[in-house]
């Protein structure tokens, strides 16, 4: 990479304080405009030239250094400009190999460039999705997110990505650990691993966790995301708790998570076991719509989401050994478990429709 050239700021200053005062001194003085050289005072501001010391504020940061690209601004054509340049800059970089991946596979650029924008639509404008308790997620260090799975399809671990990407105030990404089945599909595994999703299992976690990253688990499994629909709100065993022990062994804190909506996408009213086995997946879904319309039964219907974080819960206070304790780990998993469970109930009943 080329070296980057250094522009001293003070002779922008100079330059710059050198050209107003030559516009100063060549426009006339109306009565009551202050004299050159003297400071208005705080009062007199109002309508009058701003100071020259206001145009050295800091600007806030441009929108493509958190992942998304500003639109055109009204009567100029500047944000195209940035959004075209933004965009060749990064097929070059594509092209050319200059860009960086983990050793989980994870493509933070990629991720923030095209999986994000292609997930916004449906989190912004078909599913509505509204965040509530962003603020208790840590805004730096390793922390565990539990959330309840539903759905049929995993629509709402990926939703979940985006609200906390989008919402979080230093932007932060959610690692999200996600069952065999994903990285045995094809086009799916690598997608999944270019988003920064991972292997559902203890060493992946712990790694992650390590390193300061926020990672995602849903306990639930396939018996959450693949439960009848009468049993919607449910939630289904979670697990063995070894989400808890992961967390005991790291230290890091674990933040409930409640996701409203994602239950009345697909109303699962039967499951073709047969078929299921056949195909090798743990479930075949029957909807009022799937599979009797075809590939437009497939299509979610657009209710409307609700996420909300929880309190944390620490785990830094117990000893090392607490990682080992059964009993330990059955209680937490069952405070996680029965906090999740309450904030659904009491977001259902502030629900006014599934729709709206």
């Amino acid at each position: 990479m080329a070296d980057a050239k250094v522009i001293p700021f003070d002779d922008d200053r100079s330059r710059g304080s050198a050209q107003r005062t030559s516009r100063r001194r060549s426009a006339p003085r109306r009565k009551g405009d202050p004299v050159a050289g003297v400071k208005a005072l705080p009062g007199q501001q109002e309508g009058r030239p701003q100071d020259v010391q206001q145009t050295a504020e800091p600007q806030p940061a441009p929108a493509e250094e958190r992942g998304r690209v500003p639109g055109p601004r009204a009567g100029g054509g500047g944000g195209w400009d940035r959004r075209i340049t933004g965009g060749l800059a990064f097929l070059r970089r594509r092209l050319t190999g200059e860009y960086e991946v983990d050793d989980f596979g994870y493509d933070e650029e990629l991720t923030d460039q095209v999986l994000m924008s292609m997930l916004r639509p449906f989190y912004e404008k078909y599913f509505r999705v509204e965040v509530k308790g962003i603020e208790n997620i840590p805004a730096d260090g390793g922390a565990l997110i539990v959330a309840n799975h539903s759905g049929t399809l995993p629509l709402d671990g990926l939703m979940m990505q985006v609200a906390v990407h989008d919402n979080h105030p230093d932007g932060r990404h959610l690692r999200l650990l996600a069952a065999d089945l994903v990285f045995m599909l094809p086009v799916i595994n690598e997608l999944a691993r270019k988003a920064g999703h991972t292997l559902a299992c203890a060493e992946d976690a712990e790694r992650l966790l390590e390193r300061g990253e926020l990672v995602g688990v849903m306990p639930e499994g396939f018996k959450g995301i693949g439960k009848p629909f009468s049993e919607r709100y449910k939630l289904q065993r979670f697990g063995r708790g070894g989400f808890v022990s992961t967390a005991l062994r790291t230290g890091s804190p674990i933040v409930p998570c409640s996701i409203v909506g994602a239950e009345e996408i697909y109303p699962m009213i039967g499951n073709a076991k047969t078929v299921a086995r056949v195909l090798g997946i743990p479930y075949f879904p029957i909807t009022p719509t799937f599979p009797w319309l075809g590939p437009l039964g497939a299509v979610p219907l657009p209710t409307k989401w609700t996420i909300q974080f929880g309190e944390p819960i620490p785990t830094d206070g117990y000893p090392p050994e607490a990682a080992e304790d059964p009993m330990l780990m059955f209680n937490l998993t069952d405070q996680v478990r029965e906090q999740i469970q309450h904030s659904l109930y009491k977001l259902l009943v502030q629900r006014r429709s599934v729709f709206f």
